[in-house]
Parts: structure tokens; sequence; C-alpha cells
């Protein structure tokens, strides 16, 4: 997808508590710092997490390409499309609340923006759109509808256009998927979703973090983002990124230890110990539609070192990348971000992954 540039939100500072707080480590420092080597990638990170947060980490490398300002333990990454699962889980606080049904259709929830909906896409439910079974496209022009505001421009106009296919029956991965289903989150909330996320997801898991690209337009103050080609992009900051319509598909930036209170989150959930929601709702986010394998964003695979079910997810706005492991049965997860996007990039964060499981097996 092409990208543009649009002002929208900064990080938000949020105060909260701190689970399993991290120390750099320097020997996984020195094995990142060889794999930024290897593939030529500006930065990386990556972390162990458990039950209790962030356990172990590191980050190797500069911020900008052909700068000199080193990447620190507390740099801000952007995690495109693992805000899916954000998204999903947000939603999941409603069905928690009886404020909505995984059954709901949008021709219920969202009757005001159906008047020229065809049948089949009324008919749409908020797990449809959540597993990518919906029918609708993977993207939309989004350039043509930028700001958080077009949200309700872009539902009108896919909504009105015949299906890909009948809702449930196939898979198609679409941001317009999740862009819908965060519109409802954040009607249902009474705001927009980066509000709504910020108050019901991101402040009681005691998380900072922001939408968009990362740093202060200019100065190398975060991670620079970097194309496939591994060359800076002319600028940086909140606007350097997919549009803010996007926003519920894949806009958030954080820490790595504020992403692990997240995954720490889930990894209580799906064992059955205290979290946001209940046990039965870790479960629906992270059981896929049968003979599927897409959950509620998480894809579901399977791995030996995981003790058989892993949850995983890649995400990129194609200037950064960032993949997360997680081991539900085994109580653990595994982190990565790179600065740079493309094939370098998912190299680089697959190469990082790969360590930190050596690491884990080493340990226990």
């Amino acid at each position: 997808m092409k990208r543009r540039r649009f002002t929208f939100l900064t990080t938000v500072a949020i105060p909260g508590f701190c689970l399993g707080a991290a120390k750099e480590d320097k020997a996984l420092a020195e094995q990142f710092e060889g794999i930024c080597k290897k593939h030529g990638v500006p930065a990386v990170t990556g972390g162990i997490v458990t039950t209790d947060g962030l356990q172990v980490s590191a980050a190797a490398g500069v911020r900008k390409a052909g700068g000199k300002t080193p990447v620190t333990n507390s740099d801000l990454w952007h995690l495109g499309s693992n805000t899916k699962a954000m998204t999903a889980t947000l939603a999941a606080t409603f069905v928690m609340e009886k404020k909505l049904k995984w059954d709901a259709k949008l021709g219920d929830l969202l009757p005001d923006l159906m008047a020229k909906a065809t049948p089949q896409a009324r008919g749409i439910t908020m797990a449809q759109l959540l597993t990518h079974r919906s029918g609708l496209p993977a993207n939309t022009d989004w350039g043509s509808f930028p700001a958080a505001r077009n949200r309700t421009d872009i539902i009108r106009k896919e909504c009105a256009r015949p299906l890909l296919s009948e809702p449930g029956s196939t898979y198609l991965y679409s941001n317009v998927n999740y862009m819908i289903a965060g519109f409802i989150a954040g009607k249902l909330g009474g705001g927009i979703w980066e509000q709504v996320i910020t108050n019901r997801l991101f402040k009681p898991l005691g998380m900072k973090a922001g939408f968009g690209g990362t740093g202060t337009p200019g100065k190398e103050d975060q991670p620079w983002p970097h194309g496939a080609d591994g060359k800076p992009m002319p600028t940086n900051g909140p606007a350097q990124d997919n549009p803010p319509s996007l926003g519920p598909a894949g806009t958030c930036h954080m820490s790595l230890a504020d992403y692990a209170k997240f995954i720490a989150d889930h990894l209580r959930g799906s064992g059955g110990g205290k979290a946001l929601l209940t046990p039965a709702l870790y479960k629906d986010l992270h059981t896929p539609p049968q003979g599927a394998d897409y959950a509620m964003g998480w894809l579901v695979a399977e791995r030996d070192w995981a003790g058989g079910t892993v949850l995983t997810h890649n995400g990129s706005n194609t200037m950064n990348f960032a993949t997360v492991w997680m081991a539900p049965k085994k109580g653990f997860a595994l982190v990565a971000a790179c600065n740079q996007a493309g094939d370098a990039g998912k190299k680089a964060c697959d190469d990082v992954v790969g360590v930190l499981t050596e690491r884990r097996g080493k340990n226990g």
C-alpha cells in the first residue's frame, strides 16, 4: 500500500504500573548487533515475556542509518498489524460487559451507516470482521479517506459495494475489517478508537502507547523509519505512517516493555490467571473458526518449542517490522522489532526470535 503522510496523534503518556522490569542484557545486545550487520538493518530489539511481563531484553544498532545515535532499551517501536490483537481485545471488553455479542451484525451495530449497504454487508458479524471472513476487501483507497473521522465514509463506501465472498465463507486478510471493528468499539465506548483503546485497554494494563510514526520530526530521538531498501525515510514522526483512518488495523507504537504488558495479559488470561478479561474470552480470541488458522488478531500454528499451540503475528507499515510468538502452554512469548521494512527487516526479526528461543531453551 502506498505511503502518505498525515498529521495525527503523538505519544500518549499514561501513568501505570510496571510488571517484570527487564534490564538490558549485554550478551543479547552483542548477538543482536551481529544480526544488524548480517542483514544490513539499522537496529533491532527483542525480548522474552512471561506472565509477569518483560523478563529479558536488548536493543542494538542505531536509530537512523548513517547516524551515530544508538537505540536504547526504552525506545518506541512501531507495531504495525500487531495492533489488530489489541483491537480485538478491546472489542472483547464490551463482550464481557454484555454490550456486544460476537454474532452481532453490522446492520444492528451501525444502522445509521447501513442505509445504502447491501443485504450481505448488513449481515456481517463482529466475529467475521475479526477473523477476516467478512467478504470485504483487504484495503480501500486510504489516501482518499485519510483522517480518523473518515472511517464512516469508508464504511458507507465498502458496505455499499458487492462483497468479494459470502460472509463467513472465505478468509481474506483485511485492514478494512479491523478498521470497522475498531470503529464499532469506539462507538460503544463513546469516542473514537484511539481514545477508547487508551482508556479501556492501555490504561488498565499500565501501558504507555501512541499512534502513528515515532519520534520528533527531524530529530533522532526514536527509531527512524526505513524502507525495504534500507534507506531512511525523508522524515520521521507521527505523520510518517499509514493514514490515521487505518488506525485500528495497525498504527500503534510503544516500548517493548509496554508491549510486553499486553502480551503478559494474554498469557495470564489463556492460563486462567488474573487478567483483563475472563478465561472464556481469551479462548474466543485465540481460537480460529473450524478449519481455519486465523483467530481474532492471532495466527494460530503449532511449534514443538511452544509445547504445541503458538499464537503469532507480524506487523509492518512498510517502514518498520515487528513480530510476536506466544506460547500459552509454556507461559512465555518472544517479541522482536526492527526499524526497517521488507525482507531484511523480517529476516532480522526472525533471527532475533531464533536467538531468544535458544536463550529460553537454555534457561528452561
